[in-house]
Formats: C-alpha cells, structure tokens, sequence
C-alpha cells in the first residue's frame, strides 16, 4: 500500500481514532466503579456533616453507620415506603415527578443520646442547580446544621454557599415561627442582625453580589421542608401518645 496516498492516511487516521477511543472507554468503564463508590461516600461524608462529623472520604463509610440509625423514605402523607432505598433516591430526578409520586428521603442520627433530622435540599441558584443537607434538632425546627453545593454559582460570590462561615449562620435558626407554622430560613440582605445573634427571626445574612443565589437557597429550604411537615406532625403525635402511655405506666406502678 502506498504510504504516502490519501486513502493510507485517512485509514490510519482512523484506525487511531478507533484505538483511541476503545482505549479511553475501557479506562472509563473499568474507573466507573471506583467513581460511583466515590459519590456514595462524598453522600455520607455531607449527610453526617450536618450534624458536626467531619470525616475523610474514606472513614465516612464507617462513621455514617454508627450515626446514621435509620434511612426513611416517606410518602407525601408522611408514613413510610419500605420498598423505597431512601439512600438511593435522586433528587435532581425524584422532584420532576408530580408531588403525590415523589419519596421524600429522610435520614435519622443518632449522637450523644439525641436524635437527628437530616433532610436533602435541591433548588435553583443564578446559573444552575444548588443542593444540600439539613440537620433538624428533635424539636424538628432548630436546624443543628446544613451543608450546600452547587452546580455553577459564579466564584466569589453565590459559590460562597459553600463556606463554613455561611453555612455557620444558619446553625441554631428556627424553622418554624411562634405559632408553629413554617416559615424557613430567609437569606436577607436586609438582614437587621448581621452578627447572627437572633435566633428566632428566621433569616441570616446574605452573600454580597450573590441575591439570586440567596433566594434560591431559601426558596430550595422551605419548598422542601414543606414536604415534611406530615411525618413531622405524625411524630410528635406518636411521641405524645407514648409519653403518656409511660406516664400512665409509671402512675399505675407506683400508685
């Protein structure tokens, strides 16, 4: 074959690109599970941040089991689907059901004898998606802890979501207002506590040059806490009811 014809080069030339591209799918599929462990561990590792574990990659795995105590996948009534893997549920997917097919995944912890809400978050920011994590108290209004990401926020400024500092404003803050009624959590630029001692005012400061992002993220926290708010009233209601059957108990034994 003439090495120097127009058909030699092209056959070559395609003969590379073939041997390239099986090169480079092969080494995608054989990485693909090591990738996947890795997401499900970067999963663990935000889950249990919310609640003050902070863990490498590769000890989330064992610490997320000692804390973790129960993955709950809840209908919209808030009772529970035990044919649904709460862990496995995709929200960038799951919220573009209608409400009544969506699960709604909620992980419970356990540390230092108190119990733990962690709930995922998912919204809009400027550019793209925004997501996290939320940690509620057992009161199921003070949130513990939260944790955000996001897609494409610009750098300087919505993707500041991402600091500790700004995630630290939102530690102690009340979800629900005095007469029980969910108000959330508002990123305000108008925020008249900027030192974050208040609180029950429902709102922590906002990132300068980054509204639209700080919107998101309180749009994002109330839209999706609001799909909780079932289990939240079923719990305490069972709790009540087993308080005062101990109460009871207790009265009929030592009366």
């Amino acid at each position: 074959m003439n090495k120097d014809s127009n058909f030699y080069t092209f056959l070559f030339s395609l003969l590379m690109v073939l041997v390239v591209a099986s090169s480079l799918a092969l080494t995608s599929e054989s990485l693909k599970e090591k990738q996947n462990q890795n997401v499900v561990k970067e999963k663990m590792q935000n889950i249990i941040s919310t609640i003050g574990i902070k863990a490498s990659r590769d000890e989330a795995q064992e610490l997320y089991k000692k804390y973790i105590k129960s993955e709950l996948s809840l209908l919209r009534d808030g009772s529970v689907d035990e044919n649904q893997n709460a862990f496995l549920i995709d929200l960038s997917t799951e919220i573009k059901k209608d409400i009544n097919q969506q699960r709604y995944p909620l992980f419970v912890a356990e540390m230092n004898e108190k119990k733990y809400f962690i709930i995922p978050l998912r919204g809009s920011g400027l550019w793209d998606a925004i997501w996290g994590y939320v940690a509620l108290e057992e009161d199921m209004s003070t949130i513990k802890g939260i944790v955000f990401d996001h897609k494409g926020e610009t750098a300087g400024l919505g993707a500041e979501i991402t600091q500790q500092w700004f995630q630290d404003r939102f530690i102690g803050e009340k979800i629900f207002n005095s007469s029980s009624k969910l108000v959330g959590i508002n990123v305000s630029k108008s925020n008249n506590d900027p030192k974050n001692l208040d609180k029950n005012d429902h709102e922590v400061d906002a990132i300068s040059g980054a509204t639209i992002t700080g919107d998101g993220v309180s749009d994002m926290i109330i839209e999706r806490l609001n799909h909780y708010i079932s289990y939240f009233n079923k719990y305490k209601s069972d709790n009540i009811v087993i308080a005062m059957k101990n109460h009871f108990i207790n009265h009929t034994i030592n009366g």
